[in-house]
């Protein structure tokens, strides 16, 4: 799939410059445009750096649906919202994607369908939140719930982020030096000591055979690690492999408890966001399901799903899977009483994104000197491993 900037003419003899996103050629851009009551006279194809510069991301999406939902609700319609937005972004692809919605529009789409031409942009929950909104007569309410939610996500995502980018920078600047210990330093005494006959001890010869080969192989290092690392990832995504390890990520060491509060908080706001639209339980708990986009968590959307249906209340169906808190399950029971569940989901979400936020800066109070000792005892190793010759060659001249 790829993105075409075009000129088209519409049945007034109008022309139209856009961006149409998602189309396999210049032929399949024609037909679309036909569907959609335009007759193609020129297009080119986004190449590389212009299609970097017109990424899209979900916060472009959630101001998107904030400054949406302020017109809709001031009583512009719907294809004229889309027609101000679409003259306002400053993101070419973005701009494609709403004037190829506001056209499909235009041509008797739903709002929903329109938006689900592009997937890619517009997540499930996005999706299911605007159907729920039209069917329902709350599209205002939807818009600004969808927007709500994105930026809730993206704050958490960048906290959570930020909280391991000190662990990483540490990480790679050790694994930096010990790299140019190996390569560089080495091979130096290692000279140094042949010259001098000295017998090397274990530990040295084991720095001298390592030195080696990174010196004959240095230029496998960048394209061996970035193999291992698409290798490792791709691995990660087999059917086979992929529920055990998202079971796994929940139950590391440190941020298994991390990884736990996000998931949860995550599948809750997007259920009673869901819900307070109108959108049936069942369904509603099939999109925050995969919106987790973990196999784990689809599991037990599942088996809730089973519970509700025979019956069981939400609170009751969240206490028998351990993942849940119990202020998770204690604020949806009293919700449910109150007849409020979306609005005390929404207020354990809340609750816990603030124990994610602090775990977060917990963690990495205790990471930083933690690896800082770890990269000393790293470095003193090889160090004590490059001097040991020269201790015994000074106590045998002694």
């Amino acid at each position: 799939m790829a993105a075409y900037e075009y000129t088209a003419r519409d049945a007034a003899g109008n022309e139209v410059n856009s961006v149409y996103t998602n189309v396999e050629s210049v032929q399949a851009l024609r037909r679309e445009l036909v569907k959609l009551g335009y007759e193609l006279i020129q297009a080119r194809r986004q190449r590389g750096p212009a299609r970097s510069r017109g990424r899209i991301r979900q916060r472009d999406v959630a101001s998107f649906a904030y400054k949406f939902a302020g017109m809709y609700s001031a009583g512009l319609s719907i294809t004229s919202c889309l027609e101000i937005l679409e003259q306002q972004t400053d993101n070419p692809a973005f701009q494609g994607v709403l004037s190829d919605v506001r056209r499909r529009v235009e041509s008797g789409s739903s709002l929903k369908a329109a938006f689900e031409e592009h997937r890619s942009v517009f997540s499930d929950f996005f999706l299911g939140m605007i159907d729920a909104g039209e069917s329902a007569g709350k599209l205002t309410q939807s818009l600004e719930a969808s927007a709500r939610y994105l930026e809730k996500r993206l704050e958490l995502h960048e906290k959570t982020r930020a909280a391991f980018i000190y662990p990483m920078v540490v990480g790679l600047v050790c694994s930096l030096v010990v790299i140019s210990l190996l390569i560089f330093v080495v091979p130096m005494f290692s000279q140094l000591y042949r010259r001098l006959h000295v017998e090397l001890p274990g530990p040295t010869q084991v720095l001298v055979a390592v030195s080696g080969v990174l010196r004959s192989w240095w230029w496998l290092l960048t394209p061996g690690a970035a193999g291992a690392a698409l290798g490792v990832r791709r691995l990660l995504k087999m059917p086979a492999v992929r529920p055990r390890w998202d079971r796994l990520k929940m139950r590391l060491p440190l941020i298994g408890r991390l990884s736990r509060l996000v998931l949860v908080s995550q599948f809750i706001r997007t259920f009673g966001m869901m819900i307070s639209v109108g959108v049936p339980i069942i369904d509603a708990l099939e999109s925050a399901g995969k919106v987790a986009r973990n196999e784990e968590m689809s599991r037990i959307t599942a088996d809730l799903q089973q519970a509700i249906r025979t019956g069981n209340p939400v609170a009751k169906s969240l206490r028998v899977h351990e993942i849940f808190p119990p202020m998770v399950i204690q604020l949806a029971a009293s919700g449910e009483e109150a007849g409020i569940l979306p609005e005390m989901l929404t207020k354990a979400s809340d609750l816990l994104d603030r124990d994610a936020d602090r775990l977060a800066t917990s963690l990495l109070v205790k990471l930083e000197p933690t690896l800082t000792i770890l990269m000393g005892m790293v470095i003193g190793l090889i160090l004590m491993g490059v001097y040991l010759p020269m201790f015994d060659y000074m106590a045998c001249l002694k």
